[in-house]
């Protein structure tokens, strides 16, 4: 097995009363996009400012590149946490000459990061001139100068309109192609379903859920359906040996199915039963929707990330 990229074990922190980070344990391999979810309050940035040193722990432990953490370790690791903040008068390559002073890194490898973030034909052009995208692209293209292993990102789409969140998540996508291991904390589930291989859901301060979003995904389509007896066709579809669950919706059953069956294999097994269906529709449930099921679990079900999502889905109702 890989060493893990990042290794955390027991994490704690308190700020006064507030548990912020609770015994948090996870993992992240090489190469994966690891998303670290959670609303706001839910100890992700927390985690993110521990592991890179800015905020003490209070107990618990973490290594990287399987070593305790160290100046060494962090020379591998690029960071955007906050706002991005530069000269406004200065031009992209004037700025990125500061930060790669500041870094001790070789000025030549300006250009290839600015081509890298899309921002070459505007590399003279002032900071103040950027949109909100092309500013956030100039931060990664700092984190990036060193050519770091990792690449740790906090809420990078944030603020940005749809054209600039779509750029951001092209551009995680690319540097993600390199090679290189990426960790983003965020809320949206949308961001996390279209770049990361892998995510953890934290809630005040305790991960619930840890896997990859293939995992999470697989069996979460579910069936609308209905005829003109719907007692006969509950009792019917509940003899079906794929049914995971059954629920009366308004003019409809919906019907969650096990082992990758479909509309298609539960609609034959009702005409093989005589029963023909006056609706039938299949639907894709989104990570996001996955996700606020999870959030609304009972604390009881969803504290431990040993938890299968699987399990903690049908425990609840969208």
């Amino acid at each position: 097995m890989n060493t893990p990229i990042l290794h955390i074990q027991n994490l704690h922190k308190h700020f006064g009363k507030v548990h912020a980070v609770n015994d948090l344990s996870l993992e992240v391999l090489p190469g994966q996009v690891f998303g670290i979810l959670g609303p706001n309050g839910s100890g992700k940035t927390t985690t993110l400012g521990i592991i890179l040193d800015v905020i003490k722990k209070k107990s618990g432990e973490y290594r990287w590149f399987g070593e305790p953490p160290s100046a060494e370790s962090r020379k591998k690791i690029g960071a955007i946490l906050e706002t991005p903040v530069f000269y406004p008068y200065l031009s992209a390559v004037d700025n990125l000459k500061i930060v790669a002073l500041i870094k001790g890194v070789d000025e030549s490898r300006i250009d290839s990061v600015l081509k890298t973030v899309d921002l070459h034909e505007r590399k003279f052009d002032a900071f103040k001139t950027y949109s909100l995208g092309m500013k956030q692209r100039l931060a990664i293209a700092s984190a990036l100068l060193a050519d770091p292993e990792v690449m740790i990102l906090d809420e990078p789409t944030n603020g940005l309109d749809p054209q600039g969140i779509a750029e951001i998540r092209q551009l995680i996508i690319q540097i993600a192609q390199q090679g290189k291991t990426i960790i983003l904390a965020s809320h949206l589930l949308d961001e996390v379903q279209k770049v990361c291989s892998h995510f953890a859901v934290l809630k005040k301060g305790k991960l619930i859920y840890s896997g990859s979003v293939d995992e999470a995904l697989t069996g979460t389509d579910t069936v609308e359906i209905a005829a003109d007896d719907m007692d006969l066709l509950e009792e019917t579809i509940k003899q079906f040996a794929y049914t995971q669950s059954v629920r009366p919706e308004k003019q409809f059953l919906r019907v969650r199915l096990k082992n990758n069956q479909s509309s298609i294999d539960l609609n034959r097994f009702l005409v093989e039963q005589g029963i023909v269906v006056s609706h039938l529709s299949q639907r894709t449930n989104s990570l996001e929707q996955q996700f606020l099921q999870i959030l609304a679990a009972d604390s009881s079900s969803a504290t431990s990330g040993n938890h299968s999502f699987i399990d903690q889905k049908t425990t609840t109702h969208a």
